[in-house]
């Protein structure tokens, strides 16, 4: 499954490094995820809940909050309110490049912005906490014996789980007016809970609060035996299992009728021999059929395409698809797509960005016209666009074919 790294601007005018995880199909949905207390988007809990998503069709953004991991500005500048401002930010660029997120997910105190931004991201149908504390001030609790000093001072270094960051009088003025409950109380969307009863860093009584103050439609799941950080990949598999068999209750109401059901068997496909000539073959996928053949030149009848024709007709249809699906959905001018595809063999040798170097390579020429009022910028999108078709996925990864025999 790709993932996208790029950056995008946040509250404060700072690039903000990102992630986004994708799955190989078109996504079902797309989640926003919000990192624990100086994290980061590459936190084992983080990438392996959102890879896992991913796997089951749901596109997942996580991104390092102000200061952190690889974006830019001062994390001691950083607020509670700059890290909910920095998730709406990152809600607009979705919105704006792919598609507004449906499911909001936050681990710690992650989670506790997540509930405080969830308000001003309307698309947003599920909510989820993991590990979250109810009080956003409960955070201080990290660096207790220093928050006189930081009062009195201004500014003060802690540690926090081995690392130095600076923490200022804002940051703990700021934590103490927000009042994390009322926004649970004025939800208005689902909310999944999920909390480990022997969590030793934020107890399980703040789920509990979170837990009492939501209106239904509400879930709680216990994380057992699972620590703070889900630094097991099984509790954070767990985690994401259950986050995706849970908000497809309400994902699934927002997709057109006409989605494609991600746990559909894929049709076979039937070749048999009709013995009308050496070659011709009768093709069945589903109701349809097709004929093969090969050319007179190489011993057929030329009654239908060839198996390479098929093999292009497949990468030529998953092209044109890939690239209508993505212009409707960001409204691009596009008013037809063509693709011609022609394949060969070259000597390897020929080949200056290939690995291969003696013997000879299978090349296939895609040539792709665009109509429509298109400008550079969008013609250059759907080109990068075109590469991410399923079929050249295939056939650009590594390949395994089982072969049996069958009775």
């Amino acid at each position: 499954m790709p993932t996208e790294r790029f950056q995008f601007t946040g509250e404060g005018g700072h690039q903000l490094a990102a992630a986004l995880e994708l799955p190989d199909g078109e996504p079902s949905a797309f989640a926003l995820f919000a990192h624990c207390f100086t994290c980061g988007k590459d936190t084992l809990a983080a990438k392996r809940i959102s890879v896992a998503l991913a796997a089951k069709g749901i596109a997942v953004l996580r991104f390092d909050f102000t200061g952190l991991g690889s974006s830019e500005g001062d994390f001691a500048n950083s607020t509670f309110s700059s890290n909910v401002a920095d998730l709406v930010r990152a809600a607009d660029h979705l919105r704006s490049t792919r598609k507004a997120p449906s499911i909001l997910i936050g681990h710690s105190l992650g989670g506790a912005a997540i509930l405080a931004a969830a308000s001003k991201v309307p698309e947003a149908k599920a909510v989820v906490t993991i590990a979250a504390p109810s009080d956003p001030a409960h955070v201080t609790g990290l660096f207790r014996e220093h928050v006189d000093a930081i009062r009195a001072q201004g500014e003060v270094e802690v540690s926090l789980a081995g690392r130095p960051f600076r923490i200022k009088r804002e940051f703990l003025e700021d934590i103490a007016e927000h009042e994390l409950i009322k926004d649970v109380t004025g939800l208005h969307k689902a909310l999944l809970v999920m909390h480990s009863p022997v969590d030793d860093t934020v107890g399980i009584d703040n789920a509990t609060k979170i837990f009492v103050a939501a209106k239904h439609p509400k879930s709680f799941v216990s994380l057992d035996h699972a620590d703070h950080l889900l630094t097991r990949p099984a509790d954070a598999l767990y985690a994401a299992d259950v986050i995706a068999a849970w908000a497809s209750r309400y994902i699934d109401a927002a997709k057109p009728a006409k989605a494609i059901d991600l746990v559909e068997e894929p049709r076979k496909v039937v070749v048999q021999e009709t013995r009308k000539s050496k070659f011709n073959q009768i093709i069945t996928v589903g109701p349809h059929h097709l004929v093969a053949d090969e050319p007179v030149a190489a011993g057929g009848e030329d009654a239908g395409p060839g198996p390479y024709d098929f093999l292009l007709a497949g990468l030529g249809a998953c092209t044109s698809m890939t690239m209508r699906l993505y212009a409707d959905r960001k409204s691009l001018p596009l008013d037809r797509v063509t693709v011609t595809l022609k394949h060969s063999k070259i000597y390897a040798k020929d080949c200056a960005e290939c690995e291969t170097r003696e013997g000879m390579l299978d090349q296939i020429e895609r040539d792709i016209a665009m109509d429509g009022a298109l400008d550079a910028e969008q013609r250059k999108k759907l080109m990068e666009i075109a590469d991410k078709c399923p079929v050249h996925r295939t056939l650009t990864s590594e390949i395994r074919i089982v072969t049996k025999a069958v009775d």
